[in-house]
């Protein structure tokens, strides 16, 4: 299988993270102005498994190093198994009720709550002494990008319109939902032998626990989003069936692409941590908001009704995140070689 023997290519993969994880939800913007989001889900899940898949036969099965993805597979254990399907199920219950969130207070309090709280949870919760080289660095880091967050934050407060009712409510979810989000990575790691040269019996190589997370992801639908789909806490009800009537052959494929994206980026995810460590690399890979806020301001110019200097608060976001990303990256560059 194709293993990541240097700390440069790792942190080239956790960028791909980031590009992925802040652009897969254009796709949704894409497909949600013609269906509902519940419908949307269910490709993007579909997409998920698909790309893990992928993975799994082609990177995951080339080479002469560690084991292949097949041979893997059928030698994991029952509990290497149910942490990865768990990670897939915590992170679908975390993303559903983020978006829930979202809908129902605005992006200026769901993403730097439950995205600023699975950051430093999730940093926290994967983080090994022997992983990283300067900690001091690495937690500095990571506090300066939940800073660029919170001034996300306050750029969206800024804009006309920006959802302001039911904050209480959405920021409830949005607690839950970054406490989830913070740990659904940890759980996978643990499905994993963090040596994949010479991978432990009865752990997975990244490859095999991708395709048993996608799985849980897949799965747990039935128990978070079709409820949802007859009780939508906001907006319309979303009967399955349209999921056939109303699905054209387009929205199926967007949807599926946007599941596509995210897992590239996370699968990638997971294979640089076996050098740069499971808190760095998650940490880089969360900086996926600024990749998102940049689609905001550049492209969809969601920030163009905003009042007179807005523009030295984006500036501050991005310098924060840049810099922060700089120091998890240097906090483990001497340890990984």
């Amino acid at each position: 299988m194709f293993i990541v023997e240097s700390y440069a290519v790792a942190v080239a993969l956790c960028f791909v993270t980031m590009l992925c994880w802040g652009s897969w939800a254009n796709t949704q913007k894409m497909a949600t102005q013609e269906w509902r989001f519940q419908h949307f889900y269910w490709d993007y899940s579909i997409g998920v498994v698909l790309l893990a898949l992928l993975m799994a036969f082609t990177l995951g099965s080339s080479g002469e190093q560690g084991r292949s993805f097949i041979p893997d597979i059928s030698q994991a254990d029952g509990n290497a198994i149910a942490m990865a399907l768990l990670g897939g199920a915590v992170f679908n219950f975390a993303n559903i009720l983020l978006v829930i969130a979202i809908d129902i207070a605005g992006m200026a309090v769901a993403f730097p709550v439950g995205i600023g709280l699975a950051l430093v949870i999730g940093v926290i919760a994967n983080y090994d002494p022997a992983q990283v080289h300067n900690p001091t660095l690495l937690f500095i880091g990571v506090a300066l990008v939940v800073v660029a967050i919170v001034i996300d934050a306050l750029i969206y407060r800024k804009i006309p319109g920006e959802k302001a009712a039911n904050v209480g409510k959405g920021l409830a979810i949005s607690i839950v939902a970054g406490i989830a989000m913070g740990f659904f990575y940890r759980f996978v790691a643990q499905s994993m032998s963090f040596n994949f040269s010479a991978p432990e019996a009865g752990l997975m190589t990244p490859y095999s626990a991708g395709v048993v997370f996608a799985i849980g992801l897949l799965l747990s639908n039935l128990l978070f989003l079709l409820p949802l789909m007859y009780k939508p806490v906001t907006g319309e009800v979303a009967p399955p069936g349209e999921y056939f009537s109303r699905g054209t052959p387009r929205l199926h494929i967007v949807g599926m692409l946007g599941g596509a994206i995210w897992a590239t980026g996370f699968c990638f995810n997971i294979i640089a941590a076996g050098k740069a460590g499971y808190a760095v690399s998650y940490g880089l890979g969360q900086g996926a908001t600024m990749v998102a806020a940049f689609w905001g301001v550049f492209i969809w110019k969601e920030f163009r009704d905003t009042p007179a200097g807005t523009g030295k608060l984006i500036g501050a976001m991005f310098a924060c995140f840049l810099v922060g990303l700089g120091l998890i990256i240097y906090s483990n560059l001497q340890g990984a070689g």
